[in-house]
């Protein structure tokens, strides 16, 4: 198949969301398929160097200016999908190339799928600190989009059971997204990590791996340091990610005197997170807005036991104490850490458990199913074409 990915969001911006269509765009290409990306122009991005990429004129996103979104390119990229004879299209985004993935599907009369990564209700003090946009608006957005599309894909039941509230009526599947296992099977740098990170080779180490934005309540983790270093005084922290509450972040720790406990890396290349899982005793989030958890499938592919909030993903992630645990309260998460750090052989690698888990999180199942969903989709239309 020739298949068209439009996203606002691709490399060399640092997400989950470009991860995922990096991931999907790969596998699909290992497959046969031809793959091309319809995406924003980006002031770090070299352009000489992507081939099947194409650019579309962008400014960064109000109060998200690490984001973009297109200001132009409905009909020039009706044009480049024209010649590159797209069987498909499918959008990562609700916003501009989003808008323009659905335009040049029906101007192609071709099937247009789309993923819904982002629970927008979760970002709405983005926009005017709350104030201006509410959940109705998201609801009334998500419906506008979704009108029209034959088929959504969903990461998650949360996801599933929003967009169902919402009174989205096109054909959504739940496909969770997958990683690469390839790279998370070398152990990499992780001792030389250690060393260069401070860290002596036994010292119990927790990592926090993600964009640093409020709705990540990194701030409650950190919150949580002082009981974890009463049980486990040798424990550090290592942050890494950049984004808009680094600097509260950072006056936080100081403010609790955890300096010496707790250490932000910054932004770090995707290719040297394994690295960071590997060094790192446990992975750990107290965050509640995640909608795919896709740096928990991470660690549990670089064999690095996660400890995480409790919802219907995670517990159908994580079945078993050997892979980690969810929790419901923040008395719950310190005793769960404390747990793992004091008793590490208490929980020792299950083979058969792990080796179908990696199967369910790798990319490969999850093209599998993203394959069998186009395959039905492309089906339906052309049912429906004959038909008219």
């Amino acid at each position: 198949m020739n298949i068209g990915l439009f996203t606002d969001t691709y490399f060399p911006q640092v997400s989950g969301v470009a991860t995922s269509i990096k991931t999907l765009k790969d596998e699909l290409e290992r497959r046969g398929n031809h793959v091309y990306i319809f995406t924003t122009t980006d002031p770090n991005a070299d352009e000489k160097q992507e081939a099947g990429i194409y650019r579309f004129s962008s400014i960064p996103f109000i109060s998200f200016t690490e984001r973009r979104i297109a200001v132009r390119g409905l009909f020039q990229a009706t044009q480049i999908a024209k010649g590159l004879d797209l069987d498909l299209v499918h959008t990562q985004t609700e916003f501009s190339m989003g808008v323009i993935g659905k335009f040049v599907a029906r101007n192609l009369n071709i099937p247009c799928v789309h993923t819904y990564h982002t629970m927008y209700e979760d970002y709405l003090h983005y926009v005017a600190n709350g104030h201006l946009l509410k959940p109705i608006h998201v609801k009334e957005g998500t419906l506008a989009f979704c009108r029209h599309l034959d088929g959504i894909v969903a990461p998650s039941k949360r996801v599933l059971d929003k967009l169902t509230d919402y009174g989205v009526k096109s054909p959504i599947r739940i496909i969770p997204t997958g990683v690469d296992l390839h790279h998370y099977e070398d152990c990499g740098n992780a001792a030389e990590l250690r060393k260069q990170l401070g860290l002596t080779p036994n010292q119990p180490v927790l990592l926090s791996l993600s964009r640093l934005a409020y709705e990540k309540d990194i701030d409650t983790l950190i919150g949580q340091m002082p009981t974890i270093l009463e049980a486990v005084p040798e424990t550090h922290l290592i942050i890494v990610g950049d984004g808009p509450a680094a600097d509260d972040l950072h006056q936080q720790v100081s403010r609790s005197g955890l300096q010496a406990h707790v250490t932000f890396t910054g932004e770090i290349n995707n290719q040297k997170v394994n690295a960071y899982y590997r060094m790192a005793d446990l992975f750990v989030s107290t965050s509640n807005s995640e909608s795919q958890g896709l740096t928990y499938i991470e660690a549990m592919a670089a064999d690095t036991k996660v400890v995480v909030a409790d919802s219907p993903y995670t517990n159908d992630l994580i079945t078993d104490p050997s892979l980690g645990k969810t929790f419901t309260t923040l008395a719950e998460f310190s005793s769960d850490v404390i747990e793992y750090l004091q008793h590490p052989a208490a929980y020792p690698d299950k083979p058969e458990l792990r080796h179908q888990k990696l199967h369910d999180i790798s990319a490969d199942y999850f093209v599998d199913q993203i394959e069998i969903f186009y395959r039905d989709v492309v089906d339906r239309y052309v049912s429906t074409d004959d038909k008219e």
